[in-house]
């Protein structure tokens, strides 16, 4: 945005009144969300992390991977110390995983279906109990930053992703069960999960949005958002429920990879997340949302997800460097994460705020036969069936920790 406007963030920590052009806004913003970890205060001469260099630039970290190793042999409680991570995203493919390849979980499992309880009884007990944990490791930073880091998510279940009565009722007994102000409920951006969007949005719960595609998804999700917090206000009710919007990268360039030329090859995602995020600054920067500042909204951030690189010839950390960028969220692999630690600089530049080229390069893929919009649909479908089958392969994994011997009832 080249006109000059005024824009009010109130992050919780602080509130600024700025007349200026957006790419200062983001410098300014990113200042303000800056969380000290123990990593930040190396002494100077140190060599930082390429991961706390990230983190000083104003991004967060995310860590995209949950397990009971994890928490029970201190490797989360490190990547905070040492790594700046200052978050933690989960999802059904990454708890079957996490069920399937350790035995950790097994006499709990055990346990639990001896009392008879469902596959899915059992799930959600197990990922809330680890989930708790890592909240709990991450309150701090939730508490320092007052709320606008520091977080968890976890998901309802995918089998409910085109039933919106269904979705909201999970939503609010799962945030209700983890009893800790800095878990999100995952809500998928579908047609169905929109209203389901707003009413937890208005219940006070804070949604993590997820499988979102596209600028157009992306910004019906903000709208979805932003009428929840509309009713809290007309209702009287604080409007500091916290959200994320977490739009997918990776998931482009694998779906487009035999299909466009080679020097197209790994951009599409890039140029996806620029067009967003040149979107979600002008929403920012709207009189829609001054007004709602005064009200007291926290802004819907945006969330970089999908962001472990696919293509076995690029660099593993091709898509932190080309997404860094202030006032969002990375969440990535652990691979990615121990990748990045590895590199000793973090030579990239930040986003730029106005979209840089991202336009032209869309247009390259359209002339190379690449519909975006109909593409952006087709990776939200396919993306909803990836995760309702990983649930559909968890429950059978965890039915399959029965006793030896056991006789199913």
């Amino acid at each position: 945005m080249k006109s000059r406007t005024r824009l009010y963030l109130l992050t919780g920590i602080h509130q600024v009144s700025l007349g200026t052009t957006l790419a200062p806004m983001a410098v300014i913003v990113r200042r303000l969300m800056m969380t000290k970890t123990k990593s930040d205060s190396t002494s100077r001469g140190s060599k930082l992390h390429a991961t706390t260099l990230l983190h000083k630039l104003g991004q967060s970290l995310w860590l995209d991977n949950i397990t009971r190793d994890l928490l029970d042999h201190g490797t989360l409680k490190r990547y905070i110390d040492e790594l700046s991570v200052t978050g933690l995203t989960s999802n059904p493919t990454i708890f079957e995983q996490a069920i399937k390849n350790s035995t950790a979980y097994d006499r709990d499992i055990r346990g639990k279906l001896r009392e008879g309880k469902s596959e899915e009884q059992i799930f959600f007990e197990l990922a809330l109990a680890d989930l708790i944990r890592a909240a709990d490791l991450f309150r701090p930073i939730y508490d320092q930053t007052n709320g606008v880091d520091g977080w968890v998510s976890l998901e309802v279940s995918p089998l409910l992703a085109h039933d919106t009565a269904g979705t909201v009722a999970a939503a609010k007994d799962l945030f209700a069960r983890a009893c800790r102000p800095n878990v999100f409920i995952k809500i998928p951006g579908t047609k169905e999960g929109l209203p389901a969007i707003e009413e937890a949005i208005f219940a006070g719960v804070p949604v993590n949005v997820t499988l979102l595609f596209s600028r157009e998804q992306y910004l019906a999700a903000a709208e979805a958002f932003l009428r929840g917090m509309d009713r809290r206000i007309d209702a009287g009710l604080r409007a500091n429920v916290g959200s994320v919007a977490s739009v997918f990268i990776s998931r482009w360039d694998a779906a487009v990879k035999d299909k466009v030329p080679a020097q197209l090859r790994n951009k599409l995602g890039v140029a996806i997340a620029r067009r967003t995020y040149k979107a979600e600054g002008a929403l920012l920067a709207s009189r829609r949302l001054n007004n709602l500042y005064s009200a007291g909204l926290r802004p819907l951030r945006l969330l970089w997800a999908s962001t472990g690189v696919k293509d076995a010839q690029a660099s593993p950390v091709l898509y932190v460097k080309a997404l860094a960028s202030p006032f969002t969220i990375d969440t990535i692999p652990e691979g990615t994460l121990n990748a990045l630690a590895r590199d000793g600089e973090l030579s990239c530049s930040l986003m730029p705020a106005d979209g840089g080229d991202c336009e032209e390069v869309l247009r390259k893929f359209t002339a190379a036969g690449i519909d975006i919009d109909g593409l952006a649909e087709r990776l939200q479908d396919e993306g909803t069936k990836s995760f309702a089958k990983s649930w559909t392969s968890l429950m059978a994994v965890i039915a399959s920790k029965r006793d030896p011997g056991a006789i199913a009832a």
